[in-house]
């Protein structure tokens, strides 16, 4: 079995706060897991780590790998993380900020792809307008854009509904569904959790750093019952 993720005994400290405790958890490829808890819970810490964000205090894994510990940057060639905050250039147009992250990327994608990309997330008519003027929901948008034109194998969801009216949150289901279809595996963390079990495999519950329940989606009935 083709392992995207293998987490063994991950536990994260701010200070004297346990944010993580000896969490493990594997995830095969051409998978999607759903990553559930309240704030508080450790979801963005878990996700941040697994992306090489931030180091683990204690314990190791790999992503496709890549060790957790040793091989942070080439965790970041593999994942893509859409975080709470989407982090563009607020004085670029949103067809400069995709052009300056593929540059940055070492990536140069055929004539079109750009206009594309815009086009599937709803972005077309702002494509030359500066990402100053969008709202939460058109960052959001753009935001999937560039994950899909770096296409990474394992792609980290960090609350991607919020901010989303139905169609754009139809477009997060149809990002999952193409990354596990291509082989590739996503961890989707969400408050929303019949959204993010209707496109998931595997679910994940966490409550104040600990896992306290894994298995398949048709489990999470039977946890929270």
């Amino acid at each position: 079995m083709d392992l995207a993720l293998d987490l063994r005994g991950i536990a994260r400290l701010y200070g004297s706060a346990v944010a993580l405790r000896a969490l493990s958890l594997t995830l095969p490829s051409g998978e999607a897991l759903a990553l559930l808890g309240p704030n508080g819970s450790g979801k963005t810490t878990l996700l941040k780590i697994i992306a090489g964000a931030i180091g683990p205090t204690l314990g190791g894994g790999t992503v496709y790998g890549h060790d957790l510990v040793r091989d942070r940057a080439a965790l970041r060639s593999v994942t893509g993380l859409l975080a709470a905050e989407t982090y563009h250039y607020d004085d670029l147009t949103a067809r400069e900020n995709l052009q300056f992250i593929l540059t940055m990327s070492g990536r140069r994608p055929p004539a079109g792809q750009l206009a594309e990309a815009l086009e599937t997330v709803g972005l077309a008519r702002h494509a030359d307008d500066r990402v100053r003027t969008f709202s939460s929901g058109m960052r959001r948008r753009l935001a999937l854009a560039r994950l899909s034109l770096l296409a990474p194998r394992l792609l980290l969801l960090d609350e991607p509904y919020n901010s989303l009216d139905a169609d754009a949150a139809d477009l997060v289901d149809a990002t999952v569904r193409g990354v596990t279809e291509r082989g590739g595996a996503v961890v989707l963390a969400t408050h929303d959790a019949a959204r993010g079990l209707s496109v998931s495999d595997r679910v994940a519950v966490l409550e104040r750093g600990i896992l306290t329940h894994l298995g398949p989606v048709h489990s999470y009935a039977q946890h929270v019952g």
